[in-house]
């Protein structure tokens, strides 16, 4: 690995300090000084897109649409317009229940989820499925801690209107085989949503060669601005949408009893978005065009490994998570995972420690919480023996 690509990377992003090691990027991303810049010239000027006819907002709406297009490249997605803005993938799977599902759905019917979802990607569908009285099937995971696609098809039944899969893990770092799992779902003429938050950054996507009916991501995890969401739609399922949120810009005409709504993905993007998140976002995009990701990628996951090298020496140290990933996850028998993240806290370290939003993975474990150290390209190995050693001396203290 070339140390100047690396110090060339991690001299992009103005929070990291030699003080402090940060390593939860799985829960968010730092930011790099493109985005920084391009938010804060937003901000030194602002406007209002798509309303206004004088030059700052007509500019503002091509940085706008631009980003979108910029997202729709980086999943090699045809057409921008099967891009929507959201919040979050938090808000994308809402937005899928509600504005796809919920009309299709009836007493009885069946959503099928993975055992390893993050609750975004769960509590959106028990939510519908206890509404229309429908059910929610888990899709076990196999040993390889991956939901278990070979008996997948023996779950879907007429009743099935949807599988909800992760792309990966965000506790075990577990990659699923979705060209696989979403070949699947479609020869059972089943929609496929797929939670791209954690795999996006580490393995990118290609709805081109993947057709998934849903695929989403957050910003914030792909280095990008917190409050800033991905949601693609196949051309082929956003007829079958309707509009879920009302209001401003999503509509051509409105009278007081009725209105006709906007084409997507404008339907899908009521009020006034968060234009700088987003613009922000489309700069993070074009940044990342410049960098190697692959090889930034291997960097990461080799960091993980020399931290699991070392610490597998600690007595009662478990892994959690799988091999050949930048996320490590782990416990410490007999010892706390949130006292041992705060003693990493105390000596400036920053970790996840806790149940990590997935409590039905954490019961498939048979665990009540972890460490988890997720490394990033902008890591270096220096901080991962510091890591190692602040560990170390946490457990002694502990123990």
């Amino acid at each position: 690995m070339s140390r100047t690509l690396i110090e060339s990377f991690r001299a992009q992003f103005p929070a990291i300090s030699p003080d402090h090691i940060y390593l939860d990027s799985a829960a968010t991303a730092l930011k790099p000084k493109a985005m920084i810049e391009a938010t804060l010239n937003f901000y030194q000027g602002t406007g209002n897109i798509h309303r206004s006819q004088y030059s700052q907002a007509l500019q503002l709406t091509n940085q706008y649409e631009h980003a979108r297009s910029l997202a729709a490249n980086f999943i090699h997605a045809a057409e921008s317009h099967s891009i929507i803005w959201t919040k979050g993938a938090t808000e994308a799977v809402n937005l899928i229940a509600s504005s796809y599902l919920e009309h299709k759905l009836t007493v009885d019917d069946e959503i099928i989820v993975s055992e390893s979802e993050h609750h975004a990607n769960l509590i959106p569908w028990i939510m519908l499925a206890k509404k229309k009285q429908a059910k929610i099937i888990p899709l076990p995971l196999n040993n390889s801690l991956v939901p278990d696609l070979n008996i997948l098809p023996s779950l879907i039944s007429n009743k099935t209107k949807l599988i909800a899969i992760t792309q990966m893990s965000n506790v075990t770092g577990a990659v699923t085989d979705i060209h696989l799992a979403s070949s699947i779902a479609h020869s059972h003429n089943c929609a496929i949503a797929v939670d791209g938050s954690q795999g996006i950054v580490h393995h990118g996507f290609d709805v081109s060669h993947t057709e998934v009916d849903f695929y989403f991501f957050s910003a914030h995890k792909l280095y990008g601005p917190t409050g800033v969401g991905v949601l693609y739609i196949h051309p082929d399922r956003i007829d079958e949408m309707y509009p879920w949120q009302g209001g401003g810009k999503m509509l051509s005409h409105a009278k007081m009893d009725d209105f006709i709504a906007e084409d997507a993905p404008y339907c899908f993007e009521a009020g006034t978005p968060n234009t700088a998140g987003i613009i922000g976002f489309g700069a993070t995009l074009n940044w990342l065009k410049d960098w190697p990701l692959d090889i930034l990628e291997r960097h990461a996951s080799d960091l993980a490994q020399c931290a699991d090298d070392r610490l597998s020496q600690l007595v009662g140290y478990k892994k959690i998570s799988v091999d050949n990933s930048s996320i490590l996850t782990f416990i410490i028998k007999g010892i706390h995972s949130n006292d041992l993240a705060i003693l990493l806290s105390e000596q400036n370290i920053a970790v996840r420690s806790g149940l990590h939003c997935a409590h039905p993975l954490n019961k498939v474990l048979g665990i009540n919480g972890s460490i988890r150290a997720s490394f990033a390209p902008f890591n270096t190995l220096d901080e991962t023996y510091r890591f190692c050693g602040a560990v170390e001396k946490a457990v002694s203290m502990l123990a």
